[in-house]
């Protein structure tokens, strides 16, 4: 029974025989040419023991490389070889600034669609001071041809949840003396603030005053505005202007010289302004008149 069991154990064992890497006996060899006439070459040989060995011997027919002969073919007929880079005169600023406009567009003068020159109002917003621990910036004046003329300046408050707001509310005249004239009205927390939003806001509101010849209005004419009423009447050369309160700043602001004005309703300035822009605005020249009617100006008084 030991005998079988041997036998069967040893029968159902396989045979495994180491196998071996078959190398061949020639090298393996390859060639790197490193330029176009090199005589040398590399040969790399592989051994089945993993050890390389370089052997360098020259070109076996050194008679192609020496006789070769560099024809390159002939340019055809009008070719005009190209300079190179570094061949003529340097290029000029202008032609320079051509070739970037070509490329990006036109480059930035310095100037914008207004005409002012940054670089100037740059150099002007330094000299005021600004930034960290300076003074805030100094806005110029706008030089349009109107003067300017306050009329009234008064606190006033917002109640809010939190409390009362405080701001200033400023009421400007501009005009330019020649019948042009304008009321404003705005509000900051800053009194300079509030007469620089009415001035611009008087800008807007540009009226026309009608003058004869005399400085003085061409007829009479009254005009309201909530509960203000303004009268106005024509005067006499010499006369000047009668009339008080935000009245005669509108008129002196407009360029008249000889001009007769009452308040007769309420004495809030604003409303007394604009009541007198009101009545201005109902005023009609002798010539619009004539005009409508089709006649000359010599019959409006026959």
């Amino acid at each position: 029974m030991a005998t079988t069991s041997a036998l069967s154990s040893l029968s159902s064992l396989s045979l495994h025989t180491p196998t071996s890497r078959i190398t061949s006996s020639r090298p393996t060899i390859s060639f790197s040419f490193l330029k176009r006439h090199t005589t040398l070459t590399t040969l790399k040989a592989t051994s089945s023991s993993d050890q390389s060995e370089t052997i360098f011997f020259e070109d076996q027919n050194p008679e192609i490389t020496a006789n070769a002969v560099f024809d390159p073919p002939s340019p055809p007929e009008g070719f005009v070889p190209a300079p190179y880079f570094d061949e003529g005169a340097d290029e000029t600023e202008a032609e320079i600034a051509t070739a970037y406009e070509e490329l990006y567009g036109p480059a930035y003068s310095g100037e914008s669609m207004l005409g002012k020159d940054v670089n100037v109002m740059d150099s002007k917003m330094k000299k005021g001071g600004g930034g960290i621990g300076g003074q805030k910036p100094k806005k110029e004046k706008i030089r349009d041809g109107f003067e300017e003329r306050v009329v009234q300046v008064r606190r006033v408050t917002k109640v809010v949840k939190g409390g009362k707001q405080l701001k200033f509310r400023a009421i400007v005249v501009v005009g330019d003396k020649q019948g042009n004239v304008g009321v404003g009205c705005a509000k900051a927390k800053e009194v300079v603030a509030a007469v620089q939003k009415s001035a611009i806001d008087a800008r807007r509101n540009i009226v026309q005053v009608p003058m004869t010849k005399y400085l003085t209005f061409p007829h009479r004419s009254e005009g309201d505005y909530g509960a203000a009423k303004v009268m106005l009447r024509p005067a006499s050369p010499g006369t000047g202007v009668i009339a008080g309160g935000a009245v005669r700043i509108v008129l002196e602001m407009a360029g008249v010289e000889n001009a007769l004005g009452k308040q007769l309703g309420s004495n809030n300035a604003l409303n007394n302004a604009r009541a007198t822009l009101a009545a201005v605005q109902q005023m009609r020249q002798f010539k619009d008149v004539a005009l409508e009617r089709g006649i000359p100006m010599e019959e409006l008084w026959k």
